[in-house]
């Protein structure tokens, strides 16, 4: 059977005291809006709608970067979740498949979860997503009859013995699109808050005749993000678990705790991570690399057996190739490195190519802005970059071609040649003496006069 996502984002968040709506606060780099999106891509849906509110503009292109054919529709006053669900309808009209409502703060529940909760959705009309909470709060409760679930009780309107229950509702909720919609509409707001809870419709459901059921899941994937400490909370989480999985899939972090992913970092077996590194969204890591030490890497790609670091910055368009290494203080952007060249400290290459088995001195700087434009250098294969050299785009320079430490290079170099740009060294003896004591002298002056 086909499925649709419909994902709520549309609440203001106050207690995260922002300007930016809750949903685009990030969690490993990427906004929670697109945790939640990604788990409920899995199921392969039809259709995947955002309700959005608060900031809708700035969520409709959080959305739509990550997914372009994602539908947007606009939940214009907030007055609860099943209102919310039901401003989707006029985007599903003549969908027939099942519904999963998803929440845009809540960013870690797992593809494996909902694929329970699809399955569930063979024998049941009705499908909630629970946990069993080991503080369980201000959650509404899962009033269950053995595997059938009887009711939704939101906290504030429960009795003390609906609050002494401890399996507890995520607001997650599956049912094919016609009888979800008829429920809402059957939906009322007579309750304390005076809001349209979609969590009534397993009541309505059960007083229909019809099923419904929990599947149950581990309480840290349905963790709501509603304050900034919460969302330091969620970070934590992902790490843990990222960095926990990296160490199964055979990586080597050898201070998991100071390493940090992003939301798709991907990294090869028997890679090596040493301490106090940040990969930012968008790297790749091949098997059997080395990440030293206080390096940051985003938007690139480094192959097998290559070395980055320590204190390395790879920033995007950076392709790394096979045994390439990249020393301390080097910052790579938009270029590659054709395999085994080695860039090995205090050098920035940017908008360039590098051709294998070159070596570039510390210091040298592909200098690829004018202020207006950036700007290509190309350098061959087993080329010599002589230290402090200065490239200055566009400029080619040669296979196997040399340029001599501290020249600026403007020109093409061809192939197997020596370039040298620097100005020709003067001597002056005894000069050095004679301007340290003018400069003795002036300075002794200004001091005096200041008295």
């Amino acid at each position: 059977m086909s499925t649709a996502l419909v994902i709520l984002a549309a609440g203001m968040g106050t207690r995260m005291n922002s300007d930016l709506p809750k949903v685009l606060h990030t969690v490993a780099g990427a906004p929670l809006l697109v945790h939640a999106m990604k788990s409920g891509a899995s199921l392969m849906p039809e259709r995947m709608v955002i309700v959005a509110g608060h900031g809708a503009d700035l969520v409709t292109a959080a959305a739509h970067e990550w997914d372009p054919a994602a539908q947007i529709v606009l939940q214009q006053e907030q007055l609860g979740t099943a209102h919310a669900v039901a401003q989707a309808r006029p985007t599903l009209a003549g969908f027939e498949g099942d519904v999963i409502v998803l929440y845009g703060d809540t960013p870690f529940i797992q593809p494996e979860t909902l694929e329970r909760m699809a399955e569930a959705r063979h024998s049941h009309d009705v499908v909630v997503l629970g946990f069993e909470a080991a503080d369980p709060g201000r959650y509404g409760r899962l009033v269950m009859q053995g595997d059938a679930l009887d009711r939704i009780v939101e906290f504030k309107d429960a009795s003390d013995q609906e609050r002494a229950i401890t399996i507890c509702n995520s607001g997650v909720i599956a049912a094919d699109s016609e009888t979800l919609f008829s429920l809402i509409d059957a939906v009322g707001n007579d309750n304390a808050a005076g809001e349209y809870y979609l969590t009534d419709i397993v009541a309505l459901a059960r007083a229909q005749g019809l099923t419904a059921t929990a599947v149950t899941c581990d309480e840290t994937e349905t963790m709501g993000i509603n304050s900034r400490a919460e969302l330091a909370l969620a970070e934590t989480a992902f790490q843990t678990r990222a960095r926990a999985l990296a160490m199964e899939d055979g990586v080597t972090l050898i201070a998991p705790d100071t390493v940090f992913f992003a939301h798709d970092t991907v990294i090869g077996r028997d890679t090596v991570v040493e301490p106090n590194v940040v990969f930012g969204p968008e790297v790749t890591v091949e098997s059997g690399a080395r990440i030293r030490a206080f390096s940051h890497l985003e938007g690139c790609h480094v192959s097998q057996r290559a070395v980055v670091g320590p204190y390395a910055r790879l920033r995007p368009g950076a392709e790394l190739a096979e045994d390439v290494h990249v020393g301390n203080f080097v910052e790579i952007k938009n270029a590659v490195l054709d395999a085994g060249a080695k860039a090995n400290h205090l050098s920035y290459i940017g908008d360039a190519h590098v051709g294998e088995g070159t070596n570039i001195g510390a210091g040298t700087i592909t200098c690829n802005y004018d202020g207006v434009m950036k700007h290509h250098t190309e350098i061959g294969a087993r080329a010599f970059i002589g230290s402090n050299t200065m490239l200055v785009a566009p400029v080619k320079i040669g296979n196997r071609a040399m340029t001599g430490s501290g020249s600026v290079i403007t020109s093409d170099v061809p192939d197997d040649a020596l370039a040298i740009a620097r100005a020709k060294q003067e001597v002056k003896p005894g000069l050095a003496t004679k301007l340290f004591d003018m400069l003795k002298a002036k300075k002794a002056k200004r001091d005096k006069g200041a008295e």
